[in-house]
């Protein structure tokens, strides 16, 4: 067991390392290239619909990824692909007249998303929307795919996958400023649809190589049975409905947030930065945690080990908790630096670089609740009880609108706002974190119905102790950065995130160490992956 986790974490780790890296430069030269503009808001807002399918239809870690393992992993080989060729046609066939459907609606969806957008945003948009469409039922298959290679325990292809999307956006860019285009025509056209025909040849370069890593391991052979429906098929598509709406909470929310965003400025390309800030390394951390943990899970619950299932839950809780806080710490303290770092360059100047660097620490505020979230979720995933999460999901999006509405001012038509205050994009932000809060609360304590309950107010004192060191740790490193009084310039401020970074670590570790809620020990951490 303790061989399982080492390999397939290194391989997970690594994997997903080099995509996140990649998406790192990706996004460098998108901030160079577009700042916080017209051009990237039209794509943001394009990318809403395609993007849903892409992350939660075919990313890892999505319903369809989860599902396929689930039910996948205890099959033997033969069974196995004959019943993932039947449901790659099946889905990749509706997800094709999903695109058709788009396609022919851009307009119509872009006008309604973006509603106070201006109209030439609104156009661009719409047309990048029709770029995109055809990824949505590439991305199932991709999805499906990955499914299919971690039930045989083959982590670092569908982990270093996503690495392709950055790297031929990056070609692109390269090759628009390379050859500094001067036909204004030529130019505005491969300007405003660049990004969106990158994802798109991206997405359709991952599926290829997708369809060669399952034929090399068996599972596709090019032999359909369309006729023959298996009970396990079934099993695949109820999991996949409810758990998309559940896992897919963050992802439908974000077309109410864009809602809302349409009438700030800039409002979108700063999320987009904000977010990727975040989600480069909570896409590691959630990976590395919960990718492996997944096909445990359907063991121990078939095996029907509810007490060996319990104490794995905990432990994962805990070290969560513990990942998660460092990272809201970590962002909170470094914001500036880090901003400033990686986008300030280009075309985004000083005002882009103060609207990103407010939402990135209210994203940073959400990280504990949204991998908490993550987990739980996992859970029910691995049970077979999808019902509560889907729920949830529903409520989530009301709840959502209405924090997003309240954070804003209450905004009404025509009448201005109910409200004495507007936190603008920011308060989208806090709306989304809070609503996850309150789902992973409801989940943690409905969990008893089907395993045994948590000890809340054991992981609550764990919780309160380990913000306590992070508020100290934060405050240390910020003391001793201010005493030192370190003005280097833009080439040298790696160096002092490294420096800062180093004396927040060290100070989180000692302190959780001294609170008694760290169990980083190699021995311990050894016993628990046995």
């Amino acid at each position: 067991m303790y061989s399982f986790f080492k390999n397939n974490i290194f391989s997970i780790s690594l994997g997903t390392s080099l995509s996140k890296f990649a998406g790192f430069l990706r996004q460098i030269f998108i901030a160079a290239l577009f700042g916080v503009g017209f051009a990237y808001d039209a794509y943001n807002y394009a990318y809403i619909i395609p993007g849903f399918f892409i992350i939660i239809i075919g990313g890892i870690n999505g319903p369809l990824h989860n599902a396929v393992v689930a039910v996948l992993t205890p099959l033997e080989e033969k069974r196995a692909h004959q019943i993932l060729q039947n449901i790659s046609l099946k889905t990749i066939f509706i997800l094709l007249i999903i695109s058709i459907l788009i396609f022919l609606n851009a307009e119509l969806i872009i006008n309604n998303i973006g509603r106070d957008l201006d109209k030439e945003t609104q156009s661009i948009a719409a047309k990048q929307l029709k770029i995109l469409s055809p990824c949505i039922p590439l991305s199932g298959f991709n999805g499906l795919s990955y499914g299919a290679l971690n039930s045989k325990n083959k982590f670092f292809t569908s982990s270093i996958s996503p690495i392709i999307i950055s790297l031929v956006t990056i070609v692109f860019i390269s090759i628009y400023w390379f050859f500094n285009l001067k036909n204004q025509i030529f130019n505005n056209l491969f300007y405003l649809e660049l990004l969106p025909l990158a994802t798109l040849s991206g997405t359709f370069i991952q599926t290829i190589i997708q369809i060669y890593e399952i034929y090399k391991i068996g599972l596709i052979k090019f032999r359909f049975n369309l006729k023959k429906n298996f009970l396990e098929e079934n099993r695949i598509f109820n999991l996949i409905i409810p758990a998309s709406f559940s896992s897919g909470l963050g992802q439908i929310n974000v077309y109410v947030d864009m809602f809302f965003t349409s009438s700030f400025k800039g409002g979108a390309s700063g999320l987009s930065y904000g977010n990727f800030l975040i989600q480069a390394p909570l896409g590691i951390l959630s990976n590395a945690l919960i990718l492996p943990l997944l096909p445990q899970f359907s063991k121990l619950i078939n095996k029907k080990n509810n007490q060996e299932l319990n104490k794995i839950l905990i432990s994962s809780i805990e070290y969560c908790l513990l990942a998660s806080f460092l990272m809201t710490g970590f962002f909170i303290c470094f914001n500036d630096l880090l901003v400033d770092l990686v986008f300030r360059r280009g075309a985004f100047n000083a005002q882009s670089a103060i609207i990103v660097k407010e939402i990135l620490i209210a994203y940073a505020l959400g990280i504990p609740a949204y991998l908490f979230r993550d987990l739980l979720i996992r859970i029910y995933y691995s049970i077979e009880a999808t019902s509560l999460p889907f729920k949830l999901s529903l409520y989530g999006i009301v709840l959502n609108f209405i924090f997003d509405w309240i954070l804003i001012g209450a905004p009404i038509q025509n009448s201005g706002n109910l409200l004495p205050y507007n936190l603008g994009v920011v308060g989208l932000v806090l709306a989304s974190g809070i609503v996850n809060l309150i789902i992973c609360i409801i989940l943690s304590i409905r969990l008893k119905i089907f395993i045994k309950p948590l000890p809340h107010i054991i992981l609550l004192r764990k919780t309160i102790f380990i913000i306590i060191a992070c508020i100290f740790s934060i405050i240390i490193s910020q003391n001793i950065l201010n005493f030192y009084n370190l003005n280097f310039n833009e080439f040298i401020k790696f160096f002092e995130i490294i420096f800062g970074s180093t004396i927040y670590f060290s100070s989180y570790f000692f302190l959780t160490k001294f609170l008694n809620v760290n169990k980083l020990e190699p021995e311990l951490l050894r016993k628990f992956l046995k």
